[in-house]
């Protein structure tokens, strides 16, 4: 797809939208499953499942990637996307866009040898390769503008409510309490 073809499908978005605001709530959907061991299968819209498994040294089979290792191929892809959607429409062309994204975590969370280490990631860094003819003030209200509109990126940082229940043989056991107190407002 030409970047112009991707100008025209998000310029049809946003005019869809702005017609009609309540289109513009989506709602994504994914659901997963235990195979064995430590790995999963996940399954997203018509999709093959798709494999997530951990490395030896954490009892898997290195069958697929972690789901840690899925937030960080999420941040790198979502901002690629939202280049390529945002230089089209900006008219910026872009060569390449390439995104290395890396993660620090401590075990000591995880098995809980540490009350005080959270069990996910401690910091998330990346770094993002872009190839364009543009000029650096274009380049640089690109990356202001994708920062400022990544949705995986805001996901990271933004507080928000998550909720959940158990089943045990399908009766409900358990309501996950909030885990984000400070968020529940802004939802």
């Amino acid at each position: 797809m030409a970047q112009s073809d991707v100008k025209a499908a998000v310029m049809k978005s946003i005019e869809s939208i702005q017609a009609n605001p309540m289109l513009s709530t989506v709602l994504y959907k994914a659901s997963t499953q235990w195979v064995e061991d430590v790995r999963c299968s996940a399954t997203v819209r018509d999709f093959a499942p798709m494999i997530i498994d951990e490395p030896p040294e954490l009892a898997g089979k290195n069958a697929g990637p972690s789901p840690v290792e899925l937030i960080l191929i999420a941040l790198g892809t979502c901002q690629e996307i939202v280049y390529s959607a945002y230089a089209s429409v900006m008219d910026i062309e872009l060569t390449s866009v390439k995104v290395d994204v890396k993660g620090k975590l401590d075990l000591k969370g995880l098995f809980g040898l540490d009350k005080s280490v959270p069990a996910g990631y401690k910091s998330i860094s990346f770094e993002t390769h872009i190839e364009s003819s543009a000029d650096e003030e274009s380049i640089l209200a690109l990356i202001e503008t994708v920062e400022a509109h990544c949705p995986v990126m805001d996901i990271l940082i933004r507080p928000m409510s998550i909720s959940g229940v158990a089943k045990l043989n399908g009766n409900k056991v358990y309501s996950s309490p909030q885990s984000n107190p400070q968020a529940s407002a802004a939802v």
